[in-house]
């Protein structure tokens, strides 16, 4: 079986756009779609780059572009009044999840709550009900987020990510392949299928 290790951030909503197909993909093709959370702002600052809004073009240019990719994948979208957001406690709470098996029910909760339902990742209850929401208790797994091991799980994935070619978010690798971007997930269900 093969596996899509795909890199996000929550306050990607290109990401975001990514994760509402990747279910589908791994369904048509057999894969398993293994979610690594990453810390973007470190991604970036590794490699140089820098986020798309920060260009006032490119910033009106996504927010169209955006809704555009919503209508044409049927997905309800809205943008995040919390944008740019520091999602860091969200993503660990992926990994808490993911030591459970739960970590695709965590990433997915996560997307909706903030490009959704705009709601506030920062938040205490939001992370309680994003616990809730991939089966896990959220008084025990909003400690486990502050744990050594958790946080140091989230900065191997931002390392790794970046060693293995990653530049932005959404980045998806089949095998040492990388994938850019949500507009690149028909290339992603090819590598999967091969």
């Amino acid at each position: 079986m093969k596996t899509i290790d795909f890199f996000f951030d929550f306050s990607s909503p290109y990401s975001y756009l990514a994760a509402t197909q990747l279910p589908g993909v791994a369904a048509r093709t057999g894969a398993r779609v293994a979610y690594r959370p990453i810390v973007l702002f470190g991604v970036f600052k590794a490699t140089g780059n820098d986020m798309p809004a920060k260009v006032a073009a490119k910033g009106m240019y996504m927010a169209k572009d955006l809704e555009r990719w919503a209508r044409h994948y049927g997905v309800p979208f809205k943008f995040s009044s919390h944008f740019p957001s520091n999602t860091i406690k969200a993503m660990r709470l992926v990994l808490v999840a993911d030591e459970g098996g739960r970590g695709e029910a965590a990433a997915l909760a996560g997307f909706r709550a903030m490009w959704e339902e705009d709601r506030d990742l920062n938040d205490a209850g939001v992370l309680a009900d994003l616990a809730r929401a991939a089966g896990l208790d959220p008084e025990a797994a909003l400690a486990a987020i502050e744990t050594p091991a958790i946080k140091d799980k989230l900065r191997a994935n931002t390392d790794e990510a970046v060693a293995r070619g990653a530049f932005g978010a959404p980045a998806m690798f089949v095998g040492e392949q990388l994938f850019w971007g949500n507009d690149r997930i028909h290339f992603v269900e090819e590598a999967a299928r091969g």
